[in-house]
């Protein structure tokens, strides 16, 4: 498993523990089990350590890992019988965004989602999550079709944005975001969206703007990357950390300001270390909220997202 530089005092214990794994007392008398013990209770120590005070910028890291589970890996957990459906039906197909009909706890639903990839043909094959305007224009094709059919909408965030290339800013990069906001805020069934990972731009937000909005405790949400920010600022990116701080991106100030409606605690170490029961976590997390919603008609449904993004709206100019 990838170790993060912050966590490299740890890795060497586990390193020294697994060498005892492989080594006998060689009739010294020396009791193997319990020194192996006695350090595994000094990783779990200094884990939680670690991560119960983590910076904004080892947060970055942290939702950056290449081991976190990914949105096909919730689909495939969570998700009976999906069906991906493919195209923008205007350019391409953008593999950056998977979307598709399934069933969530035994419903009917869409679920829309960032796929970044777990290995490297995997990632060039997604373009590391990072979608063009057809991408979003399909996100788009489906919400519509959800509302057409009264199907509750889904939808995984793990991008660190658009991709900015320049094909895809000739196609309207811009636009097609914009109306991918416009589009969520519009539907008129109910929409939940999980940040699992990181949440950059507008890329996030494209299929962000939902009812209710959960966040992973280690995952980011922000409207530019630190180094990206720091460039800016700075002009240097090597001012990240700095940037991290400064942009609030970390799940627990924007429970504060009331960006995200809900914190999904992770297993110490990150979503990473335990997958199977972090995405079941996101699983009764996403099930009780469209439970909550379900009751509410099309009207009042469309009345308190309006609401709800308008305050946003006077809590930043207040």
């Amino acid at each position: 498993m990838h170790t993060l530089d912050f966590e490299k005092p740890v890795a060497d214990l586990e390193a020294k523990i697994e060498e005892l794994r492989h080594i006998s007392d060689g009739g010294r008398g020396v009791n193997i089990a319990n020194e192996i013990g006695n350090l595994q209770d000094k990783v779990d120590r200094q884990r939680r350590h670690l991560y119960g005070r983590l910076t904004p910028a080892q947060k970055v890291q942290v939702a950056r890992h290449p081991d976190r589970p990914h949105c096909l890996d919730y689909i495939d957990a969570l998700v009976e019988d999906f069906v991906p459906l493919a195209g923008d039906r205007c350019f391409a197909e953008d593999q950056a965004i998977i979307g598709g009909l399934g069933r969530f706890g035994g419903k009917s639903c869409v679920i829309i989602g960032h796929e970044r990839g777990h290995d490297t043909d995997s990632r060039i094959k997604h373009n590391f999550g990072m979608a063009k305007p057809e991408g979003y224009r399909k996100a788009q094709r489906l919400m519509n079709l959800a509302d057409r059919f009264n199907l509750p909408i889904i939808t995984f965030v793990d991008t660190a944005g658009a991709f900015p290339g320049v094909d895809a800013e000739a196609r309207g990069q811009a636009e097609a975001i914009a109306r991918s906001i416009e589009t969520c805020l519009s539907v008129g069934v109910p929409l939940v969206a999980c940040i699992i990972g990181e949440g950059g731009s507008g890329g996030a937000i494209a299929i962000a703007a939902g009812d209710r909005v959960l966040m992973l405790e280690h995952a980011i949400y922000s409207v530019i990357s630190p180094e990206g920010c720091a460039s800016i600022l700075w002009r240097s990116a090597t001012h990240a950390a700095e940037a991290a701080a400064a942009l609030r991106l970390t799940a627990q100030d924007l429970l504060q300001l009331g960006i995200i409606d809900q914190i999904i605690a992770e297993p110490i170490g990150g979503a990473h270390r335990k997958r199977e029961d972090i995405i079941a976590k996101v699983g009764e997390a996403i099930a009780h909220e469209l439970a909550e919603l379900g009751n509410l008609d099309k009207k009042t449904l469309l009345a308190q997202r309006r609401e709800k993004y308008l305050d946003m709206g006077k809590k930043s100019l207040s």
